[in-house]
């Protein structure tokens, strides 16, 4: 077991892989999505489209979205 303290996650429920390579990739907060595009989220290993829906779901509640694609 780590002692390393990791940042307090607010991330919806979701499938522990998902979860993982979310904060793997530095995700705890909603508002970090919002500077990202579904499709580059859906590049992490582990998540995939229900996971993007969930998320999508979550920050609409907050009044977010993903990023527009470029």
């Amino acid at each position: 077991m780590t002692n390393n303290p990791t940042p307090e996650s607010e991330l919806p429920k979701m499938s522990k892989p998902a979860n993982r390579e979310l904060h793997n990739a530095g995700f705890y907060r909603l508002e970090q999505f919002t500077s990202v595009s579904e499709s580059d989220i859906l590049k992490i290993h582990g998540v995939g489209p229900k996971a993007v829906r969930i998320l999508n779901e979550a920050l609409k509640e907050k009044g977010l979205s993903f990023a527009k694609k470029s």
